[in-house]
């Protein structure tokens, strides 16, 4: 386990609970009797503090009908945190399905105090989940959660030249091994549902970091060469790309 990420961690998921105690859904939040949930299960998200069965608190935060929906996240923020942290999360689709739940919430838009809990609780899991081999979700899930959360990739791709040891080196070359089809494909490897994310434009930020800073560590930390090759075509275009000795051979 590694300490420093660990307890981070720990102070973070600490800071949801306190900075989020007592937020419950708006009074006259309502949602779908037939597609989400009866009016006690709806009382209970305008009673604060009460833990939400599982099931429930998934329904809650895959909802994307709620009148208010940065009150309803902020009323289970401090469980749902940790039921991703722990990867107890049931998620149909992908971590980036949590992370929708988040843009749609317009988090950094929060009062700073809030809005800074949430900031720090993404950096130090994403953290974690780089550094500490005990790490419940693997990190290129994480990685995808945080994007999708912010819609951007800066920030994550920043922490993550920052930790240079040999398990992040590690988690580097199996995210790679994990996005390279979709990226010589042209598209990004995650299903993007918020519509104020830029698709694109997040695809050539990977792209670009994957050529520059991570090729550079993925040879020097003795990543498999035909790895190597695949991320070194995603600078190649068309026909340059396809015919390449060193194309996988990959069918869209």
């Amino acid at each position: 386990m590694h300490p420093a990420a660990h307890g981070r961690l720990t102070a973070a998921l600490e800071n949801l609970s306190v900075t989020f105690h007592g937020m419950t859904a708006h009074p006259d939040e309502h949602n779908c009797e037939c597609h989400w949930g009866g009016p006690e299960e709806l009382s209970l998200l305008k009673t604060p503090d009460v833990e939400l069965e599982p099931d429930l608190l998934r329904r809650t935060w895959q909802a994307i009908d709620w009148t208010d929906h940065a009150a309803v996240l902020r009323r289970i923020l401090p469980q749902f945190a940790t039921s991703l942290v722990t990867g107890r999360t049931d998620h149909t689709y992908g971590l980036e399905e949590a992370g929708d739940s988040f843009a749609r919430a317009r988090w950094p838009q929060w009062p700073a105090e809030q809005a800074d809990a949430v900031r720090e609780f993404l950096h130090a899991w994403w953290v974690q989940s780089l550094t500490d081999p005990e790490a419940a979700v693997p990190a290129h899930q994480v990685f995808v959660l945080c994007a999708e959360a912010s819609g951007t990739l800066g920030p994550w791709l920043a922490d993550w030249e920052e930790q240079t040891g040999h398990l992040s080196d590690r988690r580097l070359a199996e995210a790679a091994e994990k996005w390279e089809y979709e990226l010589l494909g042209d598209s990004l490897p995650w299903r993007v549902g918020w519509h104020e994310h830029d698709e694109e434009e997040l695809r050539a930020d990977l792209v670009a970091w994957l050529l520059g800073h991570a090729a550079t560590r993925l040879r020097a930390s003795g990543a498999p060469v035909d790895l190597q090759h695949r991320i070194r075509l995603l600078g190649l275009t068309d026909e340059d790309r396809w015919t390449d000795p060193h194309w996988p051979g990959h069918r869209y």
